[in-house]
């Protein structure tokens, strides 16, 4: 096999999570110790920071700070909601991304996110073939909702998952300090998969769990709704925890947070904006009842709470940037990089190459199977398979009793 010797850039897409840093991590350092990659770059904002030749040179970077992405939330490159039309229709944009890929000799490209992120990295790839440019494009996965087809689970769920379950205990806790009746509304995000809303169920795991879970793999009923939180009240001397995700839907197709007549924006990608579920369900409640109803929108703080993120979630989101390096330098393209769970008693798993082509907008689901619809809950199915994600502690080190995150240079290829 015919080396390919060039460039490597790294770009990442859609909402931030505990360790997408992890993978960008595991990206650059193993790219950076390979001599066959001439440079290695970041694409600031994702497509967007390549379309605009904003280009960060990693190669300046301290050794220091990228091991330290390792325990550091969010994007530090920067992400982006960008989507890119269909080549066949209008290729300039594509023209555009291989004009710069020619200008830098980029021959390896890896994109960073959930299920528009690997469509892009796809069109890319099928533009670059159909161009005869040689540019290897493997997809790293990436979302808290967990829903990308084909993988086991995806890099920054285990970390959402234990922070919920957490704050679920931690809120419970909390609401049973008085003798008075109390409705907490927890929102969790997940606009069309209820992964994250699930997550509570590990609370109950541990004696604290929440009382009513809704997830948007079953249209929500406002009136079974009532029906549920009043048994509740009656079982539980009015003291009720109620998870709800923020993409629950009513009958008619409509999300309930579009039932707040404040909201209604779309983002690019044409998607209702999330948010609002909790108090719009805690609005209906207090129409019903008397007990008092507090709604607790944790919203982006969910999926960047490093300081609970999994030990496991850090080292595989690092190791599947370390594989998709590899991936390229085989010369392995149009793939991303997916999770298969071993069948064995002692958890653990391989790292698989997923075919672009079959993940791209494409959604894995909560099984229907465990979802416990009449109990409006979750099944101990999922418990068994998510608690073997959540396990271990992986933190930022301290400076002045503080987190100490990753600072990079941030210095662009073109000199601005």
């Amino acid at each position: 096999m015919k080396i390919c010797k060039g460039a490597m850039i790294l770009g990442q897409s859609g909402g931030p999570t505990s360790v997408i840093n992890a993978s960008a991590a595991g990206v650059f350092i193993e790219a950076l110790n390979n001599e066959n990659i001439t440079h290695v770059y970041a694409a600031s904002h994702g497509i967007k920071g390549i379309l605009n030749e904003e280009i960060f040179d990693i190669n300046q970077e301290d050794i220091k700070e990228l091991e330290l992405l390792k325990t550091t939330p969010s994007s530090s490159i920067g992400s982006v909601r960008y989507k890119l039309k269909d080549y066949k229709e209008d290729p300039s944009e594509y023209l555009r991304i291989l004009e710069v890929f020619k200008k830098y000799d980029i021959r390896y490209f890896l994109y960073n996110g959930g299920n528009d992120s690997m469509d892009t990295c796809n069109k890319i790839s099928k533009f670059f073939k159909e161009n005869s440019y040689e540019c290897y494009c493997i997809g790293i996965p990436k979302t808290i909702d967990n829903d990308l087809a084909f993988t086991d689970h995806t890099p920054g769920f285990a970390s959402v998952a234990k922070y919920i379950a957490t704050t679920i205990m931690e809120a419970k806790l909390d609401a049973t300090v008085y003798d008075t009746p109390m409705i907490i509304i927890f929102e969790a995000m997940g606009r069309n998969a209820g992964w994250c809303a699930a997550s509570a169920k590990l609370a109950e795991y541990k004696g604290l769990g929440a009382d009513l879970i809704y997830v948007p793999e079953i249209t929500f009923s406002f009136d079974k709704f009532w029906q549920d939180v009043e048994k509740k009240i009656k079982e539980n001397n009015g003291k009720v925890i109620i998870v709800a995700s923020e993409g629950i839907k009513i009958e008619d197709g409509r999300y309930v947070s579009e039932l707040n007549e404040s909201r209604g924006e779309k983002d690019s990608f044409g998607h209702a904006q999330m948010g609002g579920t909790a108090s719009v369900l805690a609005s209906f409640l207090r129409s019903k009842t008397k007990i008092k109803v507090r709604s607790l929108e944790p919203s982006l703080i969910q999926r960047s709470a490093a300081h609970l993120a999994s030990k496991v979630d850090v080292i595989e989101a690092y190791e599947a940037g370390r594989f998709a390096v590899k991936l390229a330098l085989n010369q392995e393209t149009d793939y991303m990089v997916g999770f298969k769970r071993k069948p064995k008693e002692i958890y653990s798993i391989e790292y698989i190459k997923i075919p672009l082509e079959d993940v791209a907008n494409a959604e894995k689901k909560l099984p229907l199977e465990w979802i416990l619809k009449e109990e409006s809950n979750i099944s101990d199915d999922f418990i068994s398979y998510c608690l073997p994600l959540i396990q271990g502690d992986m933190k930022a080190p301290l400076e002045d009793g503080l987190p100490r995150f990753a600072k990079l240079k941030k210095i662009l290829v073109n000199g601005n």
